[in-house]
């Protein structure tokens, strides 16, 4: 059996981010979290950094070390998301407060240290929110690019246009400037956007079978998917509300789930109507460099069957 994957994650929870971390947790035979660095989004940084430590108990795993991280985007104020993810971002279930510990070392002095340290080529970037922290980490160590075995990320849309702005996706939006740098960065990045994550709905049936499984971490996300969808489900019309970020983990387990392409993807920092967009080059107009592989479909059915599973090991 192969080595598990060296992953960082890097997350601004959200209930769709804690998803994400679960899965990544009720996988650690295929995934090695080094760290979760956490970064203002969502929710502000206090509350994102009490999120991640708040999901790693709840899930058993209080040895997994939580890094802090950019309180406020690079240039800009910070935009964030409580009307959806309610006042303390995980809204939904009754959880206890952590008792574990946010460590000492910043988030980007640990992202630059750890993929110096580890073999070149080994450590891959999840990321969930904005990418201040991948950006700054960056502009401290460049030599770090080409270190990176690849960076997948929850962020953009295409097809979809935006779900904060009609051209932007929230997470792109908050930071548009760092997701400049890291686009521009020549790290293998594959983008899972908003044309992905539109299509894996959290129907009834599906939160149903979460429930189910009757562990706490279970329940607990049941209960924040009953808040989250809420939003969406108003929004969009729809029976359940997209589950954006744990595609990011879900790609690296099962990448057979998803079917995407090459593209060039620039990222808009000056239009006043469009700012946070990210032009993919989809139909290869430009002649512009590759520099993202985008994904657009997903067996959306396969995906909540992995994701069940995963959170049944906690």
């Amino acid at each position: 059996m192969a080595a598990a994957r060296k992953i960082i994650i890097d997350s601004d929870p959200g209930q769709d981010d804690a998803a994400a971390i679960m899965l990544a947790l009720g996988s650690p035979e295929e995934l090695d979290i080094l760290g979760i660095t956490t970064v203002a989004g969502n929710v502000p940084l206090a509350l994102t950094s009490r999120n991640a430590r708040v999901v790693c108990e709840l899930s058993g795993r209080p040895d997994i070390k939580v890094f802090e991280g950019a309180d406020k985007p690079l240039l800009r104020q910070l935009v964030t998301a409580e009307h959806v993810h309610g006042k303390t971002g995980l809204d939904g279930p009754v959880v206890d407060e952590p008792t574990m510990p946010v460590q000492e070392q910043h988030a980007v002095d640990f992202i630059v240290e750890t993929i110096l340290a580890e073999d070149a080529g080994t450590v891959t970037l999840c990321t969930l929110g904005c990418l201040t922290n991948i950006a700054l980490a960056l502009q401290k160590a460049p030599e770090i690019a080409p270190r990176i075995r690849e960076l997948v990320m929850m962020g953009g849309g295409f097809f979809e246009g935006g779900n904060i702005t009609p051209a932007a996706e929230f997470n792109i939006y908050v930071d548009p400037d760092a997701a400049k740098i890291v686009f521009a960065s020549g790290i293998p990045i594959v983008m899972m956007p908003l044309d992905v994550t539109h299509r894996v709905l959290t129907y009834k049936h599906r939160v149903e079978k979460i429930r189910a499984i009757g562990s706490r971490p279970a329940v607990a996300m049941a209960e924040m998917l009953d808040f989250f969808e809420r939003f969406d489900i108003e929004k969009y019309g729809s029976d359940g509300g997209p589950l954006h970020d744990p595609t990011v983990i879900a790609y690296l387990l099962r990448p057979e789930l998803f079917k995407g392409r090459d593209c060039n993807v620039e990222i808009e920092t000056t239009s006043e109507l469009t700012v946070g967009m990210t032009v993919v080059d989809w139909w290869q107009v430009t002649g512009r460099k590759h520099n993202a592989r985008v994904m657009r479909e997903v067996d959306d059915q396969g995906f909540f069957d992995l994701l069940t599973e995963r959170l049944a090991r906690l």
